[in-house]
């Protein structure tokens, strides 16, 4: 049986889901939080060790004005209602992206409650916030360049692993996207190289721990090779 340490979900179709209901978008995205809260609290008890969620990506700029405004907002709201649940829960928190993007207030609310939530140790939660997977290798390209870490008997894949946004955390064994599209949308291309991929027609707003344990169930059951026999 397949062990899941890393587990990560593209969080697709909280638009449509407001639209199919004569909801105005920021609607969908409201109903799209509870379900993170409900998810994350689920994977914290039952050992999942790193839930990824792709939450605001480096595309996602070219949104409506009014839209990513509301994101903002709420992401905001999100981080300060959290922190008791992620206490309570004995989840940590871990943001990966640029967050340089935001405004200062964010970026200080983003820091404190990973700093307060170090200690956790049920569930790491990454939120991937103004995040794109070619951004990150670009960047750590740049990084591993000013540091000049590197010389000619470097082992150049280790490198560029321990300079990623997700240094020290385990490739992703099971990447979700959910709202029926087949695409990875430019998030952790790098660390779902060898990932099982699994696509839900589920809008993430509708979208219950029922379905993920019974997705988890089908990901047990498959032969992970590696490329191997």
């Amino acid at each position: 049986m397949n062990t899941l340490k890393h587990l990560a979900i593209i969080m697709d179709g909280n638009g449509r889901w407001a639209k199919q209901k004569g909801k105005m978008r920021t609607q969908g995205h409201k109903k799209g939080i509870q379900t993170v809260r409900e998810i994350t609290q689920w994977c914290a008890k039952n050992d999942i060790s790193y839930l990824t969620l792709y939450a605001f990506s480096t595309e996602n700029w070219n949104r409506p004005k009014t839209e990513v405004d509301f994101l903002m907002k709420s992401l905001k709201k999100y981080l300060l209602e959290e922190a008791n649940t992620y206490h309570q829960n004995n989840i940590r928190f871990k943001a990966i992206g640029n967050i340089d993007a935001f405004n200062d207030p964010l970026k200080a609310l983003i820091k404190d409650l990973e700093k307060t939530t170090s200690s956790n140790t049920a569930l790491t939660q990454i939120l991937a916030l103004n995040y794109g997977s070619r951004d990150e290798i670009k960047r750590t390209f740049e990084k591993i360049l000013s540091k000049k870490s590197y010389k000619e008997e470097s082992n150049i894949e280790e490198l560029i692993q321990s300079n990623l946004d997700t240094a020290g955390i385990p490739d992703v064994d099971l990447l979700i996207r959910t709202g029926g599209e087949m695409r990875l949308s430019n998030f952790l291309l790098w660390q779902s190289s060898y990932a099982e991929l699994f696509f839900s027609t589920t809008l993430w707003p509708d979208f219950t721990p029922t379905e993920l344990h019974k997705i988890i169930q089908s990901y047990q059951e498959r032969t992970r090779r590696f490329g191997g026999l």
